[in-house]
């Protein structure tokens, strides 16, 4: 590996439209797998695949499928039952989503949705879908999340076209004016946009080291609106409530709006991460104090 900053996860952003569209047949050929309309469900992951989970059971809810919950693996209530449980785990190998499936019932059904096939994941839940074609060699995990997310919502029955023709858009958008002078981010979202918010801020954090957060837009008015100054970007991943833009504009912060799908704006918002890591220096294939896969001794 030569020491070219960025040198996988910059390629690995790019590819996110045809990754999407390849999620969305695989969801038809596999849609057995995946879950069923009117079965009540729970999503586990860690970190980025955790707040996969939030969006899809948004989204899943809305859409009148059923309840589904999303939970961090480690906080999955115990001895709760659910018709299916299914676990994201890019690598395979993250111990806490390991432990919990371990420690399931037998007769209780779980769906693996996994990256690398040569791992314990692929076979530690009853069924699986491999995504290995979106497997990633950086440490900041982008595509497998989108694509994850992605196969979920094909499976919903949602038509990906539009999504997928936005964030090709977003691969060559404008970032956000002064992005560099910024100190602060903060991330915005309702509905699904939630758990995209969160891992737009995680995004920052990871591969920037940005200070980077993220709220419900209409929570962000209890209480967090008191950081915004000049020197800070408040990101809606969607359209923000009315008042809200106009409350932000005038501490001097600056508001970015994308009213469109938020999947694609995350697109926008990992091309600002990566982008803003290599300002500051920094190598957001390899960040600091991260490992590709979390494994608990």
């Amino acid at each position: 590996m030569t020491n070219i900053p960025a040198q996988y996860v910059l390629a690995e952003i790019e590819t996110q439209p045809q990754m999407w569209a390849r999620a969305a047949e695989l969801a038809r050929t596999s849609a057995d797998l995946l879950p069923q309309a009117g079965q009540r469900i729970a999503v586990v992951g860690c970190g980025t695949s955790w707040f996969v989970a939030q969006a899809y059971a948004a989204l899943r809810e809305e859409a009148g499928h059923g309840v589904t919950d999303a939970f961090a693996a480690s906080e999955f209530p115990a001895g709760r039952r659910y018709d299916l449980i299914v676990a994201i785990t890019r690598s395979g190998t993250t111990t806490e989503v390991l432990e919990l499936l371990a420690a399931l019932p037998a007769e209780q059904p779980t769906l693996g949705i996994i990256g690398d096939p040569n791992t314990p994941g692929a076979t530690a839940a009853t069924r699986t879908v491999l995504l290995d074609f979106a497997d990633e060699q950086s440490v900041v995990q982008t595509r497998f999340a989108t694509t994850a997310l992605a196969l979920l919502r094909a499976g919903l029955g949602q038509d990906l076209s539009s999504a997928i023709a936005e964030a090709r858009a977003a691969l060559t958008a404008e970032l956000p004016a002064g992005w560099q002078d910024k100190v602060q981010f903060t991330f915005l979202g309702t509905g699904a946009a939630v758990g995209l918010a969160n891992e737009a801020a995680l995004k920052m954090r990871e591969a920037a080291l940005a200070w980077a957060e993220s709220y419900p837009s209409y929570d962000y008015r209890h209480g967090p609106i008191s950081l915004a100054e000049p020197h800070s970007l408040i990101w809606s991943l969607g359209t923000p409530p009315p008042g809200l833009a106009e409350q932000i504009t005038a501490t001097g912060a600056s508001v970015q709006i994308s009213p469109g799908d938020p999947m694609a704006t995350l697109v926008h918002i990992q091309r600002l991460a990566i982008a803003l890591a290599l300002h500051r220096g920094l190598d957001p294939d390899s960040p600091r104090n991260l490992t590709r896969s979390i494994v608990l001794t």
